[in-house]
């Protein structure tokens, strides 16, 4: 009994969480993608991949790579990638330690791999620029009590 009341609560506290943002979830998607797509730069036709160390998903289509802390590359594939947007795990297909646009794939669970289009590394100074910007807080004095 105490058990089950300990789950509900956590159950509880979660979606209490979750109802918090005052972002509605597309929002957020589209400054994220905004965010990367102006941190990214130039197409390239591959990089070295020994380890993936995080990702992020940025909707059906868009992902973040990192292979390192500070080492990350904006991945476009395949439109309408099964899974992408939700999925707790991927893995990537890579030939010698590299991954190349239009040969390698996202592999997202589905039978069906997320062919990788294009790929563009991403300048991690600009991103986190972005990313302080959109959570700076604007602070202004309280007016003072009337009467």
């Amino acid at each position: 009994m105490k058990k089950a009341s300990v789950i509900l609560g956590a159950l509880l506290a979660g979606s209490a969480l979750a109802a918090c943002s005052s972002v509605p979830y597309a929002q957020r998607l589209r400054e994220r993608q905004a965010a990367y797509a102006a941190a990214a730069g130039a197409p390239v036709r591959h990089f070295d991949f020994f380890t993936l160390y995080s990702w992020e998903s940025l909707g059906d289509s868009q992902l973040a790579v990192y292979t390192r802390p500070n080492k990350a590359w904006l991945l476009d594939v395949s439109p309408h990638c099964p899974r992408l947007d939700y999925s707790n795990s991927i893995a990537i297909t890579s030939f010698a330690h590299q991954v190349s646009a239009r040969f390698d794939r996202v592999l997202t669970g589905s039978p069906v791999p997320c062919v990788i289009e294009r790929i563009r590394p991403i300048d991690m100074t600009r991103l986190k620029t972005a990313e302080r910007e959109q959570h700076a807080i604007t602070a202004a004095p309280r007016p003072a009590p009337a009467g």
